[in-house]
């Protein structure tokens, strides 16, 4: 059996050299959480219900695209793809009716990738549930078969839908998150962790609702999987692993008071009800609810208003016919009936809430259940099945365990459950930028610091000064790598989402193609993730049908480090020379060097064609028919601060790696056990936007190096290659220093220009 080509050994990512990986990766694609036939964005209304007859075939690109995507994407450095897809791509039209034709589109995208040398691992994504609940993931079926109307929860507000909004392109901004504590996710996590044990009564096709809804899950998981076993070139090649179910969310389990939002709900925004109020408007009955706004200083209380279902339910009427559906529900699971009031928890009589704490304890135990407890018990029964299902047919792979988001991971240390191939795979975005879509240099807030109660008051949790809140964001991500060393065992750490929204300030950059913002909270959240010495990470979010007015065209989010209205990033400011080296050049390029050139849509940009490159957008660029002012001053979207250089390959233990775009220095530090091989050396993404080959500065504590741009390990990318002998050394890559992102006028090319026409290279 050949080598796997990726492995993991003491808690490090190691390829089939030995050397250490670092997975610098990108989510692909956000296209993926909605139907390409028909094409139907969250802004969209039209037939929006017919969720049984829609397909992802599509999805993430048409095959015809690959190659100028994942061209695009290994230019910028990336060498790892998270790949998106939803459950209902596999299974919309009913229960276990399986997507074949989505299913070999899927392995045609994955083995173009092959030649582009990323690693991927899926990822099943969810958000709040489905789309038919305000976000993406499960088919339209798993609401009715848990007996929910979804044409109903617009006027219930058991969930905000974007597409059935009445004003889409005034959706509030991340409301759709808000859905996690409204009555249809409710139902939905509760049943699909702990229908067993809150939801007996709810039997289908002869089993609890819980096993169910996981049972099909994984099963369509598991058969993708199969298929892409079958494919037999896929495995472990091109697909090193699976993540688990993204954000999972324990719905009501554990819920102390339903008549009380609980304490650790930190997000509220729009109409917040309690559990209880959820409850009762999902059955028709009109509450006042207290509404919640973002403000500079984060959520506050905003106001009270009146929701008024008139009498329509959340439910499914008792006469609705289910026969379009597979499945057989029992006769003791009422239809038309709040499932909670017939569990005892409330009398529709008089509307008398009977128990309110019916959620807090462990019916079996009698334990209190508090998160912690939940992701021990409830998560990790559905995690064990997950990775049991998986491995049955991928027995190699490797898993990427997310429990609840910025909560306390699973104690499994020392347990059976220490799994040596497998990653903890943790989400983390900065609150206060995301929720109010500026970039505050002054004041941020230490969000995971208050959840885990490390202030006496969430005031000391403030931090003042950009250098303060980059500090600040380095510490919780290094506190949540610790947290999953403690509780996990030594496994890599991989960042599997992370990002900004880029119509920050009103869109300010779009009407001036000014991205400092953009970039100075995209190199923050970089310099983070470089600093907490995670094994990797996949930003959030490639996307190839961002527009500036609509954004990533689900639910006003504008993630995407990509967009048709914008530049692509000059790959490079100087004319190519044959080699910058240290020693005797080295020949190590290939015959047929730029066979992937024809595919991407940047070509070299020079003092000769600055000018002309600089007012040209990228030839995948489209005239779009939307309000001008949003269109008319394209810039690069921050790029800068997210094609940055980073180790590929490293013989020996990474000690340190890390960017400083202001003063654009690479600094990295390795102890190696061993002498670099001529065949398999220390190896570094070298971008030539901030390192030209001839233009930049190398310090080096010994050894010799080679800067060449070459596709050795698929697409065409510049690397520094290293060899060194054993023991610690360090490197130090100055490149070009320039303004950090402001708009590229007349005064500004001319000085790049100069720049340009420097030599600076010096060797040390």
């Amino acid at each position: 059996m050949a080598p796997l080509r990726l492995t993991i050994e003491d808690g490090h990512f190691r390829d089939d050299h030995g050397r250490q990986v670092t997975l610098r990766g990108i989510n692909v694609a956000g296209d993926a959480k909605y139907p390409s036939n028909p094409d139907q964005p969250s802004h969209i209304p039209e037939d929006f219900f017919d969720g049984d007859n829609v397909n992802f075939h599509s999805r993430p690109f048409p095959k015809e695209d690959a190659h100028l995507h994942f061209s695009r994407l290994k230019r910028w450095g990336y060498n790892t793809i998270r790949y998106v897809f939803t459950w209902e791509a596999i299974e919309s039209a009913g229960p276990g009716i399986y997507d074949e034709e989505w299913i070999s589109h899927t392995i045609e995208i994955l083995r173009l990738a092959r030649d582009y040398g990323f690693y991927i691992f899926m990822d099943p994504h969810q958000d709040v549930w489905s789309r038919f609940s305000g976000g993406s993931g499960a088919p339209m079926w798993t609401l009715y078969a848990c007996g929910l109307n979804p044409q109903s929860f617009a006027a219930t507000e058991a969930a905000l839908v974007h597409n059935t909004y009445p004003d889409p392109e005034n959706f509030p901004k991340m409301i759709w998150s808000t859905n996690y504590t409204r009555l249809a996710c409710q139902v939905m996590f509760t049943f699909f962790f702990a229908g067993r044990d809150f939801a007996p009564k709810c039997i289908i096709d002869g089993k609890n609702i819980q096993d169910f809804l996981q049972g099909h899950f994984i099963g369509a998981l598991t058969h993708l999987a199969k298929r892409i076993n079958e494919a037999g070139d896929l495995e472990d090649d091109i697909v090193i692993g699976w993540e688990s179910m993204n954000e999972p969310n324990r719905g009501l389990v554990g819920w102390p008071d339903l008549t009380i939002i609980p304490s650790e709900q930190k997000l509220q925004k729009g109409t917040s009800p309690t559990a209880w109020q959820a409850i009762l408007t999902g059955s028709g009955r009109a509450c006042e609810i207290d509404t919640w706004d973002f403000g500079g200083m984060g959520p506050y209380k905003s106001g009270r208003v009146l929701v008024d279902p008139q009498g329509e339910h959340a439910w499914l009427p008792a006469d609705y016919d289910e026969s379009r559906y597979s499945y057989k529900r029992d006769p003791g699971w009422k239809l038309g009936e709040c499932i909670w009031a017939q569990h005892g928890v409330w009398d529709p009589s008089n509307d008398a809430l009977l128990k309110k704490d019916y959620f807090r304890k462990n019916p079996r135990t009698g334990e209190v259940i508090d998160y912690e407890l939940f992701t021990n018990t409830y998560f990790m029964d559905y995690y064990r099945k997950h990775r049991d299902s998986i491995r049955s047919v991928h027995k190699d792979c490797i898993l990427f365990c997310q429990p609840p988001v910025l909560e306390i991971p699973p104690s499994i240390k020392g347990t059976k459950d220490d799994d040596p191939k497998m990653v903890y795979a943790p989400h983390y975005y900065d609150g206060v930028t995301l929720m109010t879509k500026k970039w505050n240099r002054y004041w941020n807030v230490d969000v995971f610091g208050i959840l885990r109660g490390r202030y006496m008051s969430p005031a000391f949790a403030v931090k003042i000064g950009e250098t303060a809140i980059r500090n600040c964001f380095r510490d919780q991500l290094s506190a949540i790598r610790q947290e999953g060393l403690d509780y996990m065992g030594n496994h890599p750490c991989v960042l599997t989402e992370f990002g900004i929204p880029y119509d920050m300030d009103d869109k300010y950059a779009y009407k001036t193609g000014d991205y400092s913002s953009q970039s100075g909270a995209m190199d923050a959240n970089h310099f983070a993730v470089e600093a907490s010495s995670m094994a990797g990470y996949t930003l959030w979010l490639y996307m190839c049908e961002n527009k500036h007015h609509l954004g990533d065209q689900w639910n006003g989010e504008d993630l995407s480090i990509f967009s048709l209205d914008d530049r692509a990033l000059p790959l490079s400011p100087v004319p190519p020379s044959p080699n910058n080296e240290s020693t005797t050049t080295l020949d190590l390029q290939k015959s047929g060097l730029m066979t992937k050139k024809d595919f991407s849509d940047e070509s070299t940009v020079n003092p000769g064609n600055l000018k002309a490159k600089l007012k040209t957008p990228s030839i995948s660029s489209q005239v779009t028919d939307k309000p001008p002012e949003l269109t008319n001053a394209p810039g690069f979207r921050a790029a800068e601060a997210y094609v940055r250089p980073s180790p590929i390959a490293t013989v020996g233990k990474i000690l340190h790696s890390g960017f400083d775009l202001r003063n654009c220095i690479f600094t990295f530090r390795l102890h190696a056990h061993t002498a670099a091989a001529e065949h398999a050396p220390t190896e570094v993404f070298l971008p030539e936007f901030h390192f030209p080959k001839d233009q930049c500065e190398i310090v080096v504590t010994g050894g010799k190096w080679q800067i060449s741009t070459d596709d050795a390990d698929g697409g065409m990318i510049q690397r520094l290659r290293w060899w060194h002998v054993e023991g610690e050394h360090h490197i130090k890559i100055t490149g070009i220093q320039r303004r950090q992102n402001t708009v590229l006028g007349k005064e500004d090319e001319e000085g790049y220009l100069d720049q340009c026409q420097q030599s600076k290279c010096s060797v040390m």
